[in-house]
């Protein structure tokens, strides 16, 4: 397959920023950390300290996070945490990612967490959690095709500002 994970550069600003706007229609963040009043080199900066650790903000762990390349074009990225807190064991895991809407049904995601899994072990984790929303069936078969084994569905959670309640989190282990 023709994709890619490799860090962002600084030709990537424009499409990385409009990737970010894409999902956030959909209220997921692309560009995890990363916020309009920050310079995109200062941006890339950071993501490069925080794969060895250095100044890693309160509540996140040591990580990295990858932009998904097909000939150039970012159509995803994947975040890859190398180690977990108490929340990312429950409901994070050690990889997360996505694919762009109009490069979906693809096989992307597959390939995408394929390559995560890579990075992943090449830092030290040998044992790695996946995880997914409960109703996202392209991702749950991603992640099974990269052989993960469902160990448990933690219950949605309700959210503060409404009364509506979040899907379930699906755990899987890769061994």
């Amino acid at each position: 397959m023709d994709v890619r994970l490799r860090p962002y550069r600084e030709h990537d600003r424009d499409s990385a920023i409009a990737a970010h706007e894409v999902l956030a229609l959909d209220d997921f963040p692309f560009l995890l950390g990363w916020s309009p009043s920050t310079p995109w080199s200062n941006f890339l900066a950071e993501l490069d300290e925080h794969r060895r650790g250095v100044g890693v903000p309160e509540h996140w762990v040591r990580g990295t996070q990858l932009c998904a390349d097909v000939d150039g074009e970012i159509i995803g990225r994947a975040s890859i945490r190398f180690e977990l807190n108490d929340y990312l064991l429950e409901r994070g895991g050690h990889i997360g990612y996505c694919v762009l809407p109009a490069w979906r049904r693809r096989g992307y995601a597959t390939e995408i967490l394929r390559q995560a899994l890579v990075v992943a072990r090449s830092e030290g984790v040998t044992r790695v959690l996946v995880t997914c929303d409960d109703d996202n069936e392209g991702s749950a078969r991603a992640i099974e095709r990269c052989g993960g084994v469902l160990e448990s569905i933690v219950p949605g959670e309700s959210t503060s500002n409404t009364r509506a309640t979040q899907p379930g989190v699906r755990r899987y282990w890769i061994d």
